[in-house]
């Protein structure tokens, strides 16, 4: 059946999910997931990850291209988390395929009232200073700040992210979300990264994350025919959408931004789980 012309408004929807998840670093999958399944209440799991990763994808690639601009990118770490993401994403991406759709509305309906409150508890929080890592295993890192002449010194454990980035691939495979919303915060709270390179860099790292979960969803045909025009149709807005968000990410204070995305969490938290028991 060809995409009905009301599925056009999935371009500008699109264009809000991608400037958000890059202004972010998330990826903007979960926000539209939870989207998605209303929209689509009859279709299953895999369907709607499969769309959500796809693009997950065409936003961390325009959102790196925007953030490689603004020399934000820690290609080395980076590279080292992508990979350490991969397998967890691939096995994300098999195992939706089991899932019913109630017991997947239940986990993505609790997984968002536990990002909201999670992010209604750290707005207004001070960032701690700490002082690096030190010790083995521990990389040290030098990229350049906001402003001219500023240059941001961090380190940290390389297998306490490798770790973390296995568990965020298959995470975010198995829900479609992207990952950079369980990446980021770990990144600057636990790996003491500084936030804009922590945005940047998941946006980076994504870019590979959701791309081996697209792969899985193509080839096993989930990712075809109507959902593969649906994503095209996202993609089309978050492209664009990605380039605006990277921009707005160097000028804009993300607290109150925090507090309106806390209250839509809650409101689409509290719908799935009903629906799913009901």
């Amino acid at each position: 059946m060809p995409v009905s012309w009301l599925e056009l408004l999935l371009i500008p929807l699109g264009f809000a999910v991608g400037a958000y998840g890059t202004m972010v670093g998330a990826g903007g999958g979960f926000v539209l997931v939870p989207v998605l399944l209303l929209i689509y209440a009859d279709e299953p799991p895999e369907a709607i990850t499969s769309i959500s990763l796809a693009v997950v994808f065409f936003n961390a690639v325009s959102g790196s291209a925007a953030y490689a601009r603004q020399r934000r990118i820690d290609y080395l770490t980076g590279a080292i988390f992508a990979t350490a993401t991969l397998p967890g994403a691939v096995a994300g991406a098999f195992l939706v395929r089991g899932l019913p759709r109630a017991a997947f509305d239940a986990l993505m309906g609790t997984m968002l009232l536990a990002i909201g409150t999670y992010t209604w508890w750290s707005a207004d929080r001070p960032a701690l200073i700490r002082a690096p890592a030190r010790g083995r295993w521990v990389l040290r890192r030098e990229m350049p700040g906001r402003d001219e002449g500023t240059v941001f010194r961090y380190s940290y454990n390389i297998w306490y992210g490798v770790a973390f980035s296995l568990v965020v691939g298959f995470v975010s495979s198995l829900f479609g979300v992207g990952g950079g919303i369980l990446h980021v915060p770990v990144m600057i709270t636990l790996l003491r990264f500084p936030v804009h390179v922590a945005v940047a860099t998941s946006q980076f790292t994504l870019t590979f994350m959701s791309g081996a979960g697209s792969a899985v969803h193509v080839a096993g045909g989930e990712l075809a025919g109507e959902n593969m025009a649906r994503a095209l149709l996202l993609a089309a807005g978050a492209i664009p959408g990605a380039q605006v968000g990277a921009r707005l990410a160097r000028r804009i204070h993300g607290a109150w931004i925090a507090r309106l995305l806390v209250v839509a969490l809650a409101v689409l938290g509290v719908r799935l789980i009903a629906g799913s028991v009901l």
